[in-house]
């Protein structure tokens, strides 16, 4: 069967290959053999391919940290997912391949309504944005929390589940022109990053505070949210889209007495509530006020293509139908 494998780290575009490798074996007690239809390529699939992801496989090997298909097959003893289900991927099993074998508990089955390529982009941006809303403060209806990289797959997510939540949102964006389209999404106050911004912030708020922060970027923009921030608030990092270390003023840290977190989707704490927050990112989708756009689908063979084209922006998924 084809299946991609990652044969150096560094340089992805150069070291992922398509290969033929064998199928996988029978499903044991408690596993299951899915027939892969679409995996996205994530952001935290190029830091592993990198070298620089909190995973290091032996080389070479198949990556992708998510993904939907068809069961194919069950081993003894599984229960609670059958034959011609189409699931997600748990955590710890590779994707980019025709067919995984996964162990079953950790499959998610998708609700009907919810197509292929849609089932394949669950796991990852709806499901982190879950429980960055859930695990640091406990919010209420018309509380507010901040974001920067608002125009970013998973600030996306975050302002849809957010607004399901009837929570509100203030985006930071780099460049004017994201604004209307941040705000068609949901957002209930976008701004540029800008020294006037916390100012406006204000008057959008009517002065009400703003308890958690959620970092994307690093950098001088970790300083922007904690300028919006109120006493006591929760400032969250989640990745570094923008490459430097977070910058967070004294006056901001010591003065506001604010609670620092990093976060990674992947923490054991994390991994039993990884169901109940895939089942209500599915909710939101399902309803339809949360959609995942695609920009793009490439067969295995084309993966060097792919990669190419995730790196100019957008949502790219690979085809193993």
């Amino acid at each position: 069967m084809k299946a991609i494998h990652l044969t150096a780290y560094g340089n992805p575009a150069q070291n992922l290959r398509m290969v033929e490798i064998a199928e996988p074996n029978a499903p044991s007690a408690g596993e299951a053999v899915v027939r892969m239809e679409y995996a996205p390529i994530d952001y935290s699939d190029l830091l592993l391919a990198n070298g620089v992801y909190f995973l290091n496989p032996k080389l070479p090997s198949v990556i992708g940290g998510e993904g939907a298909g068809i069961v194919e097959a069950v081993g003894p003893g599984v229960k609670g997912v059958k034959k011609g289900d189409r699931v997600t991927i748990p955590f710890r099993t590779f994707t980019w391949a025709e067919k995984v074998l996964a162990p079953a508990e950790g499959l998610f089955v998708v609700p009907p309504s919810i197509d292929a390529k849609t089932a394949s982009m669950l796991n990852i941006n709806p499901t982190t944005a879950v429980l960055l809303l859930d695990e640091f403060i406990k919010l209420k209806g018309k509380d507010w929390i901040v974001l920067n990289a608002a125009s970013s797959q998973i600030a996306r997510c975050l302002i849809g589940i957010a607004k399901w939540r009837d929570l509100n949102v203030i985006g930071i964006v780099r460049r004017p022109e994201l604004v209307p389209e941040i705000k068609k999404l949901g957002a209930d106050f976008v701004g540029v990053e800008s020294p006037e911004l916390s100012d406006l912030i204000q008057i959008a708020t009517g002065g009400k505070p703003v308890t958690l922060g959620l970092d994307a970027v690093g950098g001088l923009s970790a300083a922007t949210i904690t300028g919006i921030l109120s006493p006591g608030a929760h400032f969250v990092s989640y990745a570094w889209l923008g490459g430097s270390p977070i910058y967070l003023p004294q006056g901001d840290l010591i003065g506001k007495r604010l609670h620092v977190h990093g976060f990674w989707m992947y923490y054991e704490e994390y991994l039993p509530k990884m169901r109940a927050a895939v089942a209500e990112a599915a909710k939101v989708v399902a309803s339809g006020r949360l959609s995942l756009p695609i920009t793009a689908a490439y067969k295995a063979s084309q993966i060097k293509e792919a990669i190419e084209r995730y790196e100019h922006g957008g949502k790219v998924l690979l085809d193993f139908n």
